[in-house]
């Protein structure tokens, strides 16, 4: 059997790491990874097929950065080139970004079944591109692969669950493949040590990454267009950070940083060390380190609820609402009122915190036994 495995993005190099150790395991499986080259920069992309032993991939499109509809188009013709020219018998996508879109139209179109892996995610936000990827792709999948019962019951409402399963969350494979190397390997006071601040922002910092302790910081990622790309919405962000008690360790998106030095440089944000990305290991690290969360990411909301820290997703609305429950991530508009009143004031309830929500650890395998009996 030959797959094809579409990737183009952090979190699904993170997803796949698992997935594609269980698929080489196997005999009688033969799995081709395809880079779209959506997050290009080095510690977005190379550090995680090292550090997570990844296979190298086939080939890498080095589509780069554009506008939806560009970035989209490419990608398309460069993965239908691919399928003509390898003959797969499956390909398979990841999560909700646009090399997701891509690769399942590209299979779809050219009559290959399409395998979705963290299918039937839901946060109701048409606004969101990330919506619209992972509803088109769902639809036009032939295999879908859920991380949780609530995804299962949204494809029920829409009636494609018959070709659904509820394997469990990769992303919590990962976690505890990877938490004890991190611990063992990637030590708190080396991480921190090592961090290093965009050399623009530098004069901002008030204290220096090394001087952090463990429980001492708040981490954050900010990276959707609807926080980074609303000039306003991320002032609004910077001041909040800036006026937490302890200090917040932000690691900016090479995007993000380019709108903060552009737009906002003429503001000090001192408590903010505003940091360059980490790789997979190393963020483990500092997420369990962190006193809370500050994010928009989907993938940290959940790396934060398995590691048991408390997040504050600045969005109105989750695809992940299982992290809901007791307070371990809270909901925050884009408001300074709101984002202090809830960093600061909110405690979770520790008798709450269902991880079995997400599976018992073992839904790549889970995935992989499933392809085989299937294709």
């Amino acid at each position: 059997m030959k797959i094809i495995t579409v990737l183009g993005a952090r979190p699904q190099f993170i997803k796949a790491a698992v997935v594609s150790k269980c698929i080489a395991a196997e005999t009688g499986i033969y799995e081709i990874i395809v880079h779209t080259g959506q997050h290009y920069d080095t510690k977005m992309s190379d550090v995680f097929f090292r550090e997570l032993k990844m296979p190298t991939p086939k080939y890498n499109l080095g589509i780069g950065s554009a506008s939806h509809g560009k970035q989209t188009a490419r990608m398309l013709e460069g993965i239908e080139e691919i399928i003509l020219d390898e003959r797969p018998d499956v390909l398979m996508v990841y999560g909700d970004t646009n090399s997701t879109l891509a690769g399942a139209l590209a299979a779809s179109k050219l009559h290959v079944p399409v395998i979705h892996v963290e299918a039937g995610l839901r946060s109701y936000n048409k606004l969101m591109p990330e919506e619209q990827n992972r509803i088109l792709t769902d639809h036009i999948s032939d295999t879908l692969f859920c991380p949780t019962q609530t995804a299962i019951n949204n494809l029920f409402k829409e009636g494609i669950s018959k070709r659904a399963y509820n394997t469990g969350d990769v992303m919590y494979d990962s976690v505890l493949a990877y938490k004890a190397i991190a611990e063992k390997y990637y030590p708190f006071g080396q991480v921190i040590r090592h961090i290093e601040i965009y050399p623009r922002m530098e004069k901002n910092c008030a204290q220096k990454p090394c001087e952090l302790e463990s429980g001492k910081y708040y981490l954050t990622t900010i990276h959707r267009a609807e926080n980074t790309d609303d000039i306003i919405k991320l002032q609004i962000i910077l001041e909040s950070l800036d006026c937490l008690d302890i200090p917040v360790v932000f690691l900016v998106h090479p995007r993000t940083i380019k709108m903060i030095t552009e737009s906002l440089s003429e503001n000090d944000y001192d408590n903010i060390i505003f940091a360059e990305p980490v790789s997979y290991l190393e963020m483990l690290t500092l997420l369990s380190n962190a006193r809370k969360v500050l994010t928009d990411s989907g993938g940290l909301q959940k790396e934060a609820y398995f590691s048991e820290i408390p997040c504050i997703t600045l969005r109105d609305q989750t695809e992940w609402i299982e992290t809901l429950d007791g307070n371990w991530n809270i909901l925050s508009p884009i408001d300074k009122h709101s984002i202090l009143g809830k960093v600061l004031d909110i405690i979770p309830e520790t008798s709450i915190l269902n991880k079995n929500y997400f599976g018992n650890g073992n839904a790549a395998s889970r995935i992989v036994d499933i392809i085989r009996a299937s294709y």
